[in-house]
C-alpha cells in the first residue's frame, strides 16, 4: 500500500517552501481525467477504498525523515521542517469522491481533497497511481464480463501484472467490474472475493501419463476438479477422462481454435455422460475474442482472461491529473484556474449531476459545488471528514451490482468496444458563468 514517500520529490520540495513562508491555506484539488482512451466510451470509478486508508494512514516515519533530510535538494529546507512539521504531519482534510463502480467520463471530479494546501499537496501522486490505476482495469473489465453475455469471467492476469501490489489490486478491480472470481489468493485474503483454480500444464508433464495426471487430481479435489486438456491432444485427453469415468466440475482449454475445439469436447463429454462437466476457456483473451466466441455460438461456460485485464493491454494508462481548484484566502475559498495551452482546468470545487431518463441515463451536468440540479442525482459523496472515514467501505460484490447496473444504464453507442460514441456532459449555468469570468483575466483570477 502507499506511504508517506509514495510520493514525487516536488510534493515535499513545495511542502517545504510552504512551511518557510507560513503557508497553510485550507485549499481544494480536483482528480479527474483529461480524455478518454480511443476505445473507451466511459470509465468506472475504482481504488477509493485505498485511498480512504492511505489517508488515514499518512504519516512520516523517523527513518523517512532521516532520509529526507540528507537529499540535497531539500538542503534548504529549516530544520524545524524536519524536526517538528513533518514529524506532527497527518492528514486532516476532508474528502469528496465518486462511489466505486459508477461510471464517469472525461471532465469530471473523480475525486475532491480540501486540506490545509501542504497536506492537500503532497498526497497528490498516490491518489493519482491508486485511482487511476484501478479505474483501467475495473472499466476494463466490464468490457469483458459484457462480452462474456452472462458467462463467468475469472481475473487469470497476476502473472502479467506490473508486480505483486498491482496483482491483487488489479484481482479487486477486475472483480468490483464484473468478474466472478479472480487466481490471486493475495486478493481473496485481503478482500474477501472468491478465487478460482485449475491446475498448470506442468502437472500433466510431471506424470508419466495423461491419465494419471487427471486420476491423482482428481483424487485430491473430486468433484471440484478443473482439468487442463490441451497440454498434448484435448480431444484425446477428453476421450481419456469419458473412458476412465471421471467427473471433473470442468475442462479448460488453453490455446488453439477455442471454437471449434469447444465444440467437439462438448460433443465428447455429452456423449460420454458428462453433461455437467463445463468447459472454460483461457489464452490471451480479451473482450473482442470473447465477443466472437460467443457470438459464433462456441459451447463454452467461462473465460478466464489475464494479461488484457491485468494490464489493461489496449489501454494501459488514464491521463488523470490533480488540479488546485480552489484557495482560502482572507477566510474565503477564492476559485482558481490554470490557463495553459491544451491544459486549461475548470474552477472551482464542483458536483456532477446524473441526468436520468427512462430506463437509462441521459446526460451528465457539472456544477459548483453550491449548485443544485434538480432533476438530478450528485455523484460525489463526502467519504472523509477532518481526516476520518465517514463510513465503512462497501463490499466489493456491493459495488459490482451496483456497477454493472449503472453501465447497462448508459446509451448503448457509449458502450459499444469498438469506435464507443461520446456520453454528454454539460456544464451547468453557474459554471459557465464564472468560467466566462475568470477566462477574461490574465491570470485567471475572479
Amino acid at each position: 500500500m502507499p506511504h508517506a514517500l509514495s510520493t514525487d520529490l516536488y510534493e515535499l520540495m513545495m511542502a517545504a517552501g510552504y512551511h518557510a513562508v507560513g503557508e497553510r491555506p485550507r485549499a481544494s484539488f480536483e482528480l479527474f481525467v483529461r480524455e478518454l482512451p480511443p476505445t473507451r466510451g466511459y470509465l468506472v470509478a475504482a481504488g477509493l477504498q485505498q485511498v480512504v486508508e492511505f489517508l488515514e494512514s499518512w504519516a512520516c516515519t523517523p527513518d523517512e525523515i532521516a532520509y529526507l533530510r540528507e537529499l540535497p535538494a531539500l538542503g534548504g529546507a529549516r530544520r524545524e521542517f524536519f524536526d517538528h512539521f513533518l514529524p506532527q504531519l497527518r492528514f486532516t482534510g476532508d474528502v469528496w469522491a465518486v462511489p466505486e463502480g459508477v461510471p464517469v467520463f472525461a471532465g469530471e471530479p473523480l475525486v475532491r481533497v480540501t486540506a490545509p494546501l501542504p497536506e492537500a499537496q503532497l498526497v497528490e501522486t498516490a491518489l493519482l497511481a491508486t485511482v487511476l490505476f484501478q479505474t483501467s482495469i475495473a472499466s476494463k473489465a466490464t468490457r469483458v464480463v459484457a462480452a462474456a453475455g452472462g458467462r463467468s469471467v475469472i481475473e487469470f492476469g497476476g502473472r502479467r501484472a506490473h508486480g505483486t501490489e498491482a496483482a491483487m489490486l488489479a484481482a479487486r478491480a477486475a472483480c468490483l467490474g464484473g468478474c466472478s472470481a479472480t487466481s490471486n489468493l493475495d486478493a481473496g485474503f485481503r478482500f474477501g472475493v472468491p478465487v478460482s483454480g485449475t491446475m498448470a500444464h506442468s502437472w500433466v508433464m510431471a506424470h508419466a501419463d495423461e491419465l494419471t495426471a487427471f486420476r491423482r487430481y482428481t483424487e485430491v479435489h473430486g468433484r471440484r476438479s478443473v482439468l487442463l486438456i490441451d497440454t498434448y491432444d484435448p480431444l484425446a485427453a477428453t476421450q481419456l477422462i469419458v473412458e476412465a469415468k471421471l467427473q471433473p466440475h470442468a475442462v479448460r482449454l488453453d490455446s488453439g481454435d477455442l471454437g471449434n475445439l469447444s465444440r467437439t469436447v462438448r460433443a465428447i463429454l455429452d456423449a460420454g455422460g458428462l453433461g455437467q462437466t463445463q468447459i472454460l476457456a483461457s489464452g490471451d483473451l480479451d473482450e473482442y475474442r470473447v465477443a466472437e466466441l460467443v457470438t459464433s455460438g462456441a459451447p463454452i461456460d467461462g473465460f478466464g482472461v489475464g494479461t488484457a485485464l491485468s494490464t489493461s493491454r489496449d489501454a494501459p494508462a488514464l491521463g488523470g491529473v490533480y488540479k488546485l481548484v480552489e484557495i482560502e484566502r482572507e477566510g474565503v475559498m477564492v476559485p482558481l484556474m490554470k490557463l495553459s495551452v491544451g491544459k486549461q482546468t475548470v474552477p472551482a470545487a464542483k458536483q456532477v449531476w446524473r441526468i436520468p431518463a427512462t430506463g437509462r441515463t441521459e446526460r451528465d451536468v457539472v456544477a459548483l459545488e453550491a449548485e443544485t440540479i434538480g432533476y438530478g442525482s450528485p455523484l460525489l459523496r463526502q467519504v472523509m471528514r477532518g481526516g476520518v472515514r465517514c463510513a465503512s467501505s462497501p463490499d466489493v460484490f456491493d459495488s459490482q451490482a451496483a456497477c454493472l447496473d449503472a453501465v447497462g444504464r448508459l446509451p448503448e453507442s457509449v458502450r459499444r468496444f469498438r469506435e464507443p460514441g461520446p456520453f454528454r456532459v454539460d456544464r451547468s449555468v453557474g459554471l459557465e458563468r464564472l468560467l466566462s469570468r475568470m477566462m477574461q483575466s490574465p491570470t485567471g483570477a475572479v
